[in-house]
Formats: C-alpha cells, structure tokens, sequence
C-alpha cells in the first residue's frame, strides 16, 4: 500500500514546537504507534521502523526526543555513538516524559488516527516506551499497548510499574554488554505482575534490531522479535 512520509509539528506543553516524524498508511484511520528513538536520534533506522509499521497498517509517529538540546540530532551508526551518549547525558527525563505526552496527544488528536495508540521503542525509546506506559495520560486515557527493547534505563523506572494499565512485550539480548543478565532478570520478574506482558530474550547483543549498526545488528533475532511485535500489536491494537 502506499505509504505518505512527512514531519509534523507537535506542541509542547511549555508553548514550543518539535518535529516528528510520520508515516502515513493509504487509507481509512488506522491504530496509532508512537516510535520512540535509539540514542542515534530519528536517522534513516528509525525512519525505515515507522515506514514498515505503516506497511502493515499503522500511523506511525516518531517524535524528537532530543529538540531541547539538539533538534533534528541525528547519527547513523557506531561511528557516532560518542555524540550519541553526550546528548544522552543532557537529556532531561522529566521533560522527556511531558514531551512524550504531547506526541501521545497529537498522534491521538490526527485524523487518521484510529483512537487506539501503542508505543515501540529501541535501547533509550525502550525505556521512552515503559515511561510512556506508565505515565503519559491524555483525557485519562493511556496507551493501549507497549513493545520495548532493550531499554537499560528501564531498571531505574521498576518503582513505576504498578502505573502500567497496558499489556507490554519486552525483548532482550542475552549477551547484551550493557545490560547485565541481573538487571534483564529484575525487570522480567518486576513485570511480572501485570495483567498482560510478554517477556522474550534473544542469542544476541545490545541494539539487535539496529540494521544500520553492523556489529550490533542481529538479522535472525531481529526478524524474530519485529513478527512478535507486529502480532503484539495487531492483538491489541486491532
């Protein structure tokens, strides 16, 4: 089907704009998915993740995450993992939450916006997503569905599951060098306790479903955990 790329503006809740980007699936409304960046910003990884959820049918909006300190941040791959990590140390996660809640209400407010709205998100975007389950609200109303991955900074965020009301999947690399097993073992068994939550690991590294990152990039892990996550979503989104 053809698919519509373009930028949206998105208000925040200060007054000020950032981009996100959008993928538009041709036809009636669709199920909403909020794609929530790697710390390589919105590059052309990001890109091709949302234009593939609108291939199978959804409204993809990826928002900048990074506006406040460098709008439209943006490296490719492992070359640009020290400025990577240098914007990452400013990221400010209390406004990294409001921001989150301000793409959740503009994807929720487009007109091929179905009214449904689940959240994807990659290495930092997995713990983006886990915060957008548990504390963006718009009308009351949350997310109907979260898939994280790989999210290190999901262990820090543990004392917030009991506000996750959505069913959430989880996928992470076993031989992951920046999350050791303990802490991938901590969060399957805090998660535990949610209604609806579907917990899987990989025989592979950090950042498995990165295309553009070549020694991290995993193609059988990441095939397997993107089906998984399109049939998640297609349960509860659909």
């Amino acid at each position: 089907m053809p698919i519509e790329t373009r930028y949206e503006d998105v208000t925040s809740h200060d007054g000020a704009t950032f981009a996100a980007f959008c993928a538009i699936p041709d036809g009636a409304s669709a199920p909403g998915v909020l794609v929530f960046q790697e710390i390589f910003g919105i590059n052309d990884n990001m890109r091709d993740l949302a234009t593939r959820l609108a291939e199978a049918g959804y409204l993809a909006l990826v928002p900048d995450m990074f506006w406040r300190i460098e709008p439209r941040f943006e490296r490719s791959d492992e070359s640009g993992m020290a400025d990577a990590m240098a914007v990452v140390q400013k990221f400010d996660r209390q406004n990294g939450v409001k921001d989150i809640a301000a793409a959740h209400e503009h994807l929720l407010g487009m007109e091929a916006c179905s009214g449904k709205v689940g959240a994807v998100g990659f290495c930092l975007g997995g713990a983006l997503t886990f915060a957008c389950a548990a504390h963006s609200r718009v009308d009351g109303r949350g997310i109907d569905a979260g898939v994280a991955y790989y999210g290190s900074a999901i262990n820090d965020m543990l004392g917030a599951v009991a506000e996750v009301e959505c069913p959430m999947m989880f996928h992470y690399g076993e031989r992951d060098p920046f999350i050791p097993a303990e802490n991938i073992d901590a969060v399957e068994q805090a998660v535990a306790t949610l209604p609806v939550v579907e917990f899987h690991r990989y025989d592979a590294g950090h950042a498995f479903s990165n295309a553009d990152a070549p020694s991290m990039y995993d193609e059988a892990a990441s095939d397997l955990a993107w089906q998984r996550t399109l049939d998640f979503l297609a349960r509860h989104l659909r």
